[in-house]
């Protein structure tokens, strides 16, 4: 006989009560364990990062810039006459002297003004030859007149003499003596007067010799002018050196004080360097410099800095104090260290990343002895190329992560392995 179950569905719903009590509970305990676990310490490798020591001592501070060579004398050469380019004779690259022609210009016109020029001037030569006899001829004349004049008057003042005499004796009329000695009267003014004429022409005459001669001497200048335009349609150096650009071609035609060519001397180079306008504050005259050539290191000395700022960056230029590696040339590009100033006891580490003058900083200091890298601040203070000098935050002997560690920003601790 069957017994009948009265509680089985009692306690299926207690097991079943009992079993997701458990399951919350067991759920409860696992989420306090997690949110007491604390975060893991990323592992880095050694070799994936720059380590070095904090050191204290003399720090050299240095500014960097790139830039070329430069001649320290050059040229450019402009043309002195307008014209037509009908041959380039010369090159780029090629050594000149100051006779070289580099090319020869043409130009019709100018050779017609010269033919023009000198037909005017043997014109005016020609001109001022009959202009002086002409003169001449006129001056013989006025003396001639002068001359007879004179001899008038000492003609009629003999004759006056002679009757004032006559008359006093009452030989002849008193009247006539006195008419003698107003006609040689007249005849002294009449050559007064042919006196100040012949001496006012000979005013006259030079006045006009010397127009004729300016006239002469403008068509002179002319002639010259045009003749000098006409040989400077072959175009010269100027200066010995080798010859940098020729930036014309064959045919185009070119106006009078076109650039035509630059001459450049390569023996004597200087260095032209672009400095970062925030570093350039600290350059100085007189200041040494390292420029590498590509070719080996030179010494230099700055000569001149730019008092403008173009593009972010001021120009510096560099006198080299010894002789250049073979193989040095104008455009030649180089980079140059300035020293600025050497600093003595201070303490000074490599140039961390993304690192700036006067401006505080977060870094990792490894412990050697745990393997461990923590994250510090540290200050820094006066900057250099390579080096940065710490005013707070580490002491000398100090190991310090130089390395890029934006990858590590969440990160207060890192294991170096």
């Amino acid at each position: 006989m069957d017994v009948q179950r009265t509680n089985v569905k009692q306690r299926k719903r207690r097991r079943l009560a009992i079993r997701l009590g458990t399951a919350v509970m067991l759920l409860a305990a696992a989420l306090l364990a997690l949110s007491n676990l604390q975060p893991a310490v990323p592992a880095v490798s050694r070799s994936a990062v720059w380590i070095q020591a904090v050191e204290r001592g003399q720090m050299l501070r240095q500014v960097r810039g790139t830039g070329v060579l430069v001649p320290k004398e050059e040229r450019w050469i402009a043309s002195q006459s307008a014209g037509r380019v009908e041959r380039i004779l010369l090159k780029p690259g090629a050594r000149v002297n100051a006779d070289a022609v580099l090319m020869e210009l043409s130009n019709p016109d100018l050779l017609q003004q010269l033919e023009e020029a000198e037909w005017e001037l043997s014109a005016a030569q020609a001109d001022q030859a009959s202009l002086s006899l002409d003169l001449e001829s006129q001056y013989l004349d006025r003396q001639a007149g002068l001359v007879s004049a004179q001899s008038q008057y000492e003609s009629a003042r003999l004759q006056a003499d002679a009757e004032a005499e006559l008359a006093i004796k009452g030989i002849i009329p008193e009247i006539t003596a006195r008419q003698s000695e107003l006609d040689a009267s007249q005849l002294n003014v009449r050559k007064d007067i042919e006196g100040q004429r012949l001496e006012k022409f000979q005013l006259v005459m030079k006045a006009r010799l010397r127009a004729q001669d300016a006239r002469i001497r403008q068509l002179e200048n002319i002639v010259q002018r045009r003749t000098e335009q006409v040989e400077n349609l072959v175009v010269r150096a100027g200066i010995g050196g080798v010859l940098q650009q020729i930036p014309v071609e064959e045919g185009q035609q070119i106006i009078v004080g076109a650039s035509v060519g630059k001459v450049a001397r390569p023996e004597e180079l200087l260095a032209e360097l672009q400095v970062p306008e925030i570093n350039a504050r600290h350059v100085q005259l007189d200041q040494n410099v390292a420029v590498d050539t590509r070719n080996g290191i030179v010494q230099g000395k700055v000569i001149r800095i730019d008092p403008a700022v173009q593009s972010g960056t001021v120009q510096v230029d560099v006198e080299f104090v010894e002789g250049l590696p073979p193989g040095a040339r104008p455009d030649l590009t180089v980079d140059g260290v300035i020293e600025i100033e050497r600093l003595t006891n201070v303490l000074h580490v490599g140039r961390p990343a993304y690192a700036q003058a006067d401006s505080s900083m977060q870094l990792f200091r490894l412990n050697e002895g745990t393997g461990e890298a923590e994250r510090i601040n540290v200050q820094i203070g006066r900057t250099s190329v390579n080096r940065v000098e710490i005013t707070d935050g580490v002491n000398a002997g100090d190991l310090l992560i130089l390395s890029d560690i934006s990858a590590w920003d969440r990160a207060s601790k890192l294991s170096i392995q």
